[in-house]
């Protein structure tokens, strides 16, 4: 199976805390990023692909090794093989790091690195894969899922957030744990509601 996720921040400790940009009532990192790998984990099997689009982490240390490390061994802890879109956060150093270290499951590489974003298609749409949100105009078919944004959403039915953050999980008639990908159905669900909603705005 295929899952979309954005914008972890795996050791980002500013941003503990409630907030309107992105509430997340954890005391420590450490708890944060438990929560993150143990919702993922019990919904993601080994054989599944899970794309992450940007802002993996924010931590940085001299020398970056030592940060390096500590970010690849939370992702080795994350079921999957995982598709990594660039985002702002995510410097190359750390994506270097990650493809020297990368390594085989399932038969082909854990980390799969894309700059700018990565277009598949599921069932009758295609889906165009970006950290920032990019507005593609007047293209039915294809729907861009991005994350940057945190607990905001943007106002076009055809972009749709899936960071771990979103508030467009209220399309959903169901609740996941927080730092949970979301599912191709869990977007198909989301895309739909949405697109009902702006129709009753007109």
């Amino acid at each position: 199976m295929r899952f979309v996720t954005a914008d972890t921040h795996f050791f980002h400790k500013d941003l503990l805390g409630i907030s309107d940009f992105a509430p997340r009532p954890f005391l420590t990192v450490e708890d944060m990023n438990q929560c993150i790998i143990d919702s993922w984990n019990d919904r993601v099997k080994p054989s599944d692909t899970v794309y992450h689009l940007g802002d993996i982490a924010l931590y940085f240390t001299k020398p970056a090794q030592k940060s390096n490390l500590a970010v690849l061994e939370v992702l080795n802890k994350l079921n999957g093989n995982l598709v990594l879109v660039k985002g702002n956060h995510d410097n190359r150093d750390l994506f270097k790091f990650l493809d020297k270290n990368n390594y085989l499951l399932n038969g082909k590489p854990k980390f799969e690195f894309h700059d700018v974003g990565v277009l598949i298609k599921y069932d009758h749409r295609q889906y165009y894969m970006t950290h920032y949100p990019m507005m593609l105009g007047i293209a039915p078919k294809i729907i861009n899922l991005h994350g940057h944004i945190h607990h905001y959403a943007v106002s076009a039915k055809e972009n749709i957030n899936v960071g771990i953050d979103t508030p467009e999980t209220d399309y959903l008639d169901y609740k996941l744990p927080f730092g949970t990908p979301f599912s191709m159905q869990d977007i198909e669900q989301m895309v739909d509601r949405k697109a009902i909603d702006f129709a009753k705005r007109r």
